[in-house]
């Protein structure tokens, strides 16, 4: 079903109209969700409830019912949402909207988020699987990406790793019900860069995509380069100029924390706790020497110009120029 959420501006300028309201699909009569339930705020048991799709929906005080119109919509029409002006969105004119892709096969889930960041000044457009996800992210080019991991067609994660192979560097929030640590560590090595668990309050991931969006964008690099060297974060590849470089996982990613800090001095105490996660340094330990020695024989061919140095009594310098 490929459906596209727009926003279309009805200014009533009602004031009394609260931002984070609801509104449903023209017609519908369905009356506006407060956001406090989305805030996880707690609230008592007969007046909400945790939805499977991961929100906190209203109980019986709500207007929210099953098969609503987002679930009715013919597969080749286009959903339109029409709903008030906010008083800030009023005001800032004809000014060009930052685009966000929502990739989520829940209609109901995909509906509250889409007015939100609506409400907000986000242009939305929503895709329901996974291919065809993946077929807006490349055409339609958006500042920023939420998607939902278990999807149809395509999941979440091979989503983004198809873009993360495209060279396309667009940050990504991963939504997911797996919240064990090896999930979320799994959808940030795929390329995700937040991961949020359901369920979750919708200011927050409305917060998690304004700091995504914050970000620089040469934060988001997919490949670095130091003199000689080319480290390709995606595919896990080292090369010095044609030459391929064979390295094992610690190995990449010491040479990656040494390329993002060529030119300057590393300490032993500094690689162990940033490269091997050590929270104290042991009294005597060769375990950097032995690393560094090996790495250094790969990247340091016979013939080469020496790029890794070692600082006697100080630690090590990748140095980007001889």
């Amino acid at each position: 079903m490929k459906a596209q959420f727009k926003l279309e501006v009805e200014d009533d300028h009602d004031d009394s109209e609260t931002y984070g309201h609801r509104a449903g699909p023209v017609g519908d009569g369905h009356g506006a969700l407060p956001e406090s339930l989305f805030s996880g705020a707690p609230c008592s048991a007969g007046l909400c409830r945790q939805t499977t799709s991961g929100l906190w929906q209203a109980g019986a005080a709500s207007r929210v019912q099953s098969g609503r119109a987002l679930n009715m919509t013919p597969p080749t029409a286009e959903l339109v949402l029409l709903r008030r002006r906010p008083k800030r969105l009023a005001e800032r004119g004809s000014r060009i909207m930052t685009r966000i892709l929502l990739i989520e096969d829940d209609a109901e889930t995909a509906e509250v988020i889409v007015a939100e960041l609506a409400d907000r000044g986000f242009e939305v457009q929503w895709a329901p699987d996974g291919v065809d996800g993946l077929d807006r992210a490349r055409a339609a080019c958006p500042d920023a990406m939420i998607v939902d991991r278990m999807l149809p067609g395509m999941d979440g994660l091979t989503v983004i790793e198809a873009l993360r192979k495209d060279r396309v560097g667009t940050p990504v929030l991963v939504l997911s019900a797996l919240g064990a640590v090896d999930d979320r560590v799994r959808g940030l090595r795929m390329g995700g860069d937040d991961y949020l668990t359901k369920p979750f309050a919708i200011i927050e991931l409305v917060a998690r995509i304004e700091a995504l969006l914050r970000r620089p964008m040469d934060s988001r690099e997919t490949t670095l380069h130091v003199g000689p060297l080319e480290l390709d974060l995606i595919e896990r590849t080292a090369r010095r100029d044609e030459r391929e470089i064979d390295l094992l996982p610690r190995e990449f990613r010491l040479l990656e924390y040494m390329m993002r800090r060529s030119d300057q001095l590393l300490t032993r105490a500094m690689l162990l706790e940033e490269v091997w996660n050590y929270k104290f340094v042991p009294a005597t330990t060769n375990l950097i020497d032995v690393h560094m020695g090996r790495l250094r024989h790969k990247v340091d061919g016979p013939g080469d110009t020496q790029l890794i140095h070692n600082v006697r009594g100080s630690g090590f310098i990748l140095r980007s120029r001889a």
